[in-house]
């Protein structure tokens, strides 16, 4: 062929309507959980309080949707076939503002051009149902109570093409079966049932909120994860997010859900990564159930034919409000919230006192589940008020600011072992050490020098005690360094200037004010040329330009940045690390107590800075199945 010939003109022509809905069902109808998504969204606009799905092969050879909703008027099923027709929307203000999981008309178009599809309904007060065929589009009388059932048969029976992409029928299931489990999360209200081959699959019957988490997530989940609510203005969150000893090797139980719909959302992704940030290992992953409601207009969804994209009107907001109550919920320990809880329950059992509260230095009041990883609750006779174990965090005594010179210094300073006490943690320590009743204990040995054992009401406490100074030094350096919301800028002596993209030169302009807040003056120096003149006084070492660049990457993407809060940190994790107590340190049991105490004052101490775990409970129950007790 000769590579300059020219293809011979073929005339522009409208294509027929049904090469149209076979190329509009290659968006929406990926595989048979594609078709079960679509219907149950219908299933629900329409009112149903129960959903049953039936699947054969997979969904490959057959999927029924039957639901108890308002029905399909006869006179509207054929109208219900045809593409862009809904009872969703009518106009544009509509659409800016639905509240409905479906509103595109597309759905059963889609799937009718791809798959033999037949519809069953009964509105209330109808003599009788009626059937329709989708392909001939004829009417008979059927039988059924109030509702609509939707069969769709041998799909993509017309593309055999797409049908070669389709996996095995196990893992076809498995895709449906997770469609229905995230309806359900979103529904707690609706009963769902998922019939396989003739087998009942999985069933959740309609329940509160807490307790449908705990019928599809499993009651693993519950005792792993904290829960999550936050209102900041018209944006609220609700939810549960797994503590990170809890983390997964898969992100295979993340669910987001905005205004009720499952979405896959790389802004909020970014958030709760961030969250997470120091406390997981590795590449761990965080499983967490998030509920973020707030005003259709703020949020568009008619970003992609699937509606499991949005696009938020203020991403920055939502990212900063999503991180901020996750990183919130994340802060207290185990052992602090199995504590707390229990002395809430005494007080709410005894004379109706006010709810307990934090000391002056910490007013928060603070609600956690009662019970510890063991499952077991503490009792209210073991418990003691928050106040007589809580020492105070008062970080300039305890940890001095970051200083301009380097010293060793620091590393002394943030010592919080010394022989004589501090803060009065000694003090409560003797005058508690007969109660047994810390959530950490009363220390009893070193071993190795690297690890403390302690007894609680429990049974035995192992701490690694590097690890867990080094999370109580570093949590104390960024609380100091986060006094002021502006950081430090320091204007360099010569601009570093680097070559930058349109987009750069974009960002760069729109969001200057943001750039100035941590410490970075950027400016144009030419057309394609952005010129630093200042940059983060505690970053001296930072190559300026890439720091700029990924700021700029990080501002465009996700309406935030926190490159230059993540390399502050780093900064702080080396400083903690090098301050914490060394290993082989021989500690007396006043000062293994104080780190205990310290431990259980401090927000994120269950992981070190590393995402490693800084405490492990053992049970009695465990230690009586090592030594065969009672068998």
């Amino acid at each position: 062929m000769n590579p300059t010939s020219q293809p011979a003109r073929r005339p522009i022509r409208e294509l027929p309507d049904e090469l149209v809905s076979q190329i509009a069902a290659g968006e929406v109808v990926e595989r048979p959980a594609s078709v079960v998504r679509e219907l149950v969204d219908n299933a629900l606009d329409a009112g149903a309080t129960q959903i049953t799905v039936r699947l054969l092969a997979g969904g490959v050879r057959s999927i029924t949707v039957e639901d108890d909703g308002q029905g399909i008027a006869p006179h509207e099923l054929p109208l219900a076939l045809k593409r862009h027709a809904t009872s969703k929307i009518a106009n544009l203000e509509e659409l800016e503002t639905v509240a409905t999981m479906g509103f595109r008309g597309e759905a059963l178009a889609a799937i009718g051009s791809i798959a033999a599809m037949s519809i069953v309904s009964r509105t209330e007060g109808a003599a009788m149902a009626q059937r329709m065929d989708g392909r001939s589009g004829e009417l008979e009388p059927a039988a059924r109570a109030r509702g609509t059932t939707v069969e769709v048969q041998e799909l993509f029976f017309s593309t055999p093409a797409r049908r070669k992409f389709l996996k095995t029928d196990a893992t076809e299931f498995a895709h449906a079966l997770e469609a229905v489990r995230r309806h359900a999360l979103a529904r707690p209200d609706v009963g769902f049932a998922v019939w396989h081959e003739g087998r009942l699959a999985a069933q959740w019957r309609a329940a509160s909120a807490t307790e449908r988490l705990a019928d599809v997530l499993g009651s693993d989940f519950i005792a792993a994860s904290g829960a999550l609510e936050s209102q900041q203005g018209p944006l609220s969150l609700q939810g549960r997010v797994g503590r990170p000893e809890a983390a997964r090797s898969r992100s295979d139980q993340q669910y987001l859900f905005v205004n009720g719909r499952y979405v896959r959302d790389r802004l909020i992704s970014h958030a709760v990564r961030a969250a997470y940030e120091d406390q997981l290992h590795g590449s761990r992953q965080p499983s967490y159930v998030i509920f973020l409601q707030l005003p259709p207009q703020a949020v568009d969804v008619n970003v992609h034919p699937t509606k499991i994209e949005v696009r938020f009107r203020d991403g920055r907001a939502v990212h900063q409000a999503v991180q901020r109550a996750v990183e919130d919920t994340l802060a207290p320990t185990r052992a602090t919230a199995a504590t707390v809880a229990a002395n809430t329950t005494a007080i709410g059992a005894g004379d109706g006192t006010a709810p307990l509260t934090g000391t002056a230095e910490s007013s928060t009041t603070v609600t956690m589940p009662a019970s510890t990883d063991s499952g077991t609750p503490w009792s209210p006779a073991q418990s003691r008020p928050w106040t007589a174990w809580q020492p105070s965090l008062a970080l300039p005594e305890r940890a001095p600011l970051l200083a301009s010179e380097p010293s060793p210094a620091w590393v002394r300073l943030l010592e919080p072992l010394p022989g004589t006490p501090v803060h009065g943690a000694a003090a409560a320590s003797a005058a508690a050490a007969a109660h047994h009743d810390w959530p950490l204990g009363r220390a009893v040995a070193q071993i190795g020098g690297v690890y403390i054992l302690a007894e609680n009401a429990q049974g035995l406490i192992v701490v690694d005690m590097h690890a867990a100074h080094e999370r109580i030094v570093y949590e104390r350096l960024k609380t100091a360094r986060a006094q002021g919301d502006r950081l430090a800028a320091q204007p360099l002596l010569i601009p570093v200037s680097f070559a930058a993209t349109d987009a750069e030169m974009a960002t760069a302009e729109a969001e200057a004010a943001t750039l100035q807040a941590l410490g970075l003056d950027l400016s144009p120096l030419a057309a394609r040329t952005l010129a630093v003149r200042s940059r983060p006084a505690a970053l001296p070492d930072a190559d300026v330009a890439e720091l700029a660049r990924s700021v700029l990457a990080d501002l465009a993407e996700h309406g935030a940045s926190r490159v230059v809060q993540r390399a502050e940190h780093d900064i702080l994790a080396t400083m903690a690390c090098h301050g914490a107590v060394r290993a082989n340190r021989r500690l007396n049991l006043e000062e293994m107590n104080a780190l205990l105490r310290d431990m259980e004052a401090t927000e994120r101490a269950d992981t070190c800075n590393h995402g490693r775990p800084t405490w492990r409970q053992l049970t009695m129950r465990e230690l009586d199945a090592l030594f065969l007790r009672g068998r």
